[in-house]
């Protein structure tokens, strides 16, 4: 039997090193459009366990949003008017969620709809935006209701030969004057790294400002750039016009407070 028309889920919302052009965002949550399922193998209506199972080759649909799995689990709940109220989406196996302008894959996805909360996890999980690519080892979340993006487990986010990396990397996201979702700022924990064509600069933590194209680096900083290296304490690294400063630790520090540096000049043949 062909289920009815489902409430909507939220997907993941595109983010990196810069605002994507044209982005459209992953977000089923909201609007009064229906959920279209369709599988291959067939959709059950398990009204006593209050599922509906899509198998093989499964395919959501709302809107522009598409979400297709090899399996496909939508809880649900009566309200008290008799309505049909989805309360979870599971996604499993070969998990792809897709808009124009961009695709997310795992291999397991859960939307919690009454939290807005999307997780993808398992291997291979990545966004890819027309000009970005952002990639985790653990899993990715979309929290709607924060505006935010996580990313966990040696999070990598790539747009050309620029790449910021942590083991956690945020994403905070806002819409613009023509109602579209840009990211604004990026927020890395623990293992901080930051990769331009000259240098590479890595930190505890770091705060990249996508309006000015600055990543600021703190904690244990290091600048290397070939042989040469800078230590200090902050360091700020310029992702549009590849240019690196570093900064001492002032002078209330332990020891001098100041940033140093190790210049190896090239060896004469």
């Amino acid at each position: 039997m062909r289920p009815p028309a489902l409430a909507a889920w939220t997907a993941l919302l595109a983010c990196v090193l810069g605002p994507p052009a044209g982005a459209q965002g992953l977000n089923f949550a909201t609007g009064d459009q229906p959920l279209e399922i369709s599988a291959d193998n067939g959709i059950e209506w398990q009204q006593e366990s209050l599922v509906f199972l899509a198998r093989g080759n499964a395919v959501a649909v709302r809107g522009q949003v598409r979400v297709r799995a090899d399996v496909l689990r939508a809880y649900y709940r009566i309200t008290p008017d008799g309505e049909t109220s989805i309360i979870r989406l599971d996604a499993e196996g070969h998990v792809r969620i897709s808009s124009p302008g961009e695709t997310a894959y795992g291999e397991r996805g859960v939307y919690d709809m009454e939290n807005a909360i999307l997780v993808l996890s398992g291997k291979g999980v990545r966004l890819v935006t027309e000009s970005d690519v952002i990639t985790a080892e653990r899993q990715l979340e979309y929290w709607e209701k924060k505006q935010m993006v996580v990313a966990r487990g040696n999070a990598f986010a790539t747009r050309g030969d620029k790449r910021l990396g942590a083991d956690i990397l945020s994403a905070y996201f806002r819409k613009d004057k023509n109602g579209k979702s840009r990211i604004y700022r990026v927020e890395a924990f623990d293992g901080v790294k930051v990769v331009t064509a000259n240098d590479t600069a890595t930190g505890d933590r770091g705060v990249y400002n996508v309006e000015t194209g600055i990543a600021t680096l703190t904690g244990s900083v290091k600048i290397t750039r070939g042989p040469n290296q800078l230590t200090g304490c902050v360091a700020e690294v310029n992702m549009n016009t590849n240019v690196s400063r570093i900064f001492g630790c002032g002078p209330r520090a332990t020891g001098d407070g100041r940033v140093h540096g190790l210049l190896r000049p090239k060896k004469k043949n």
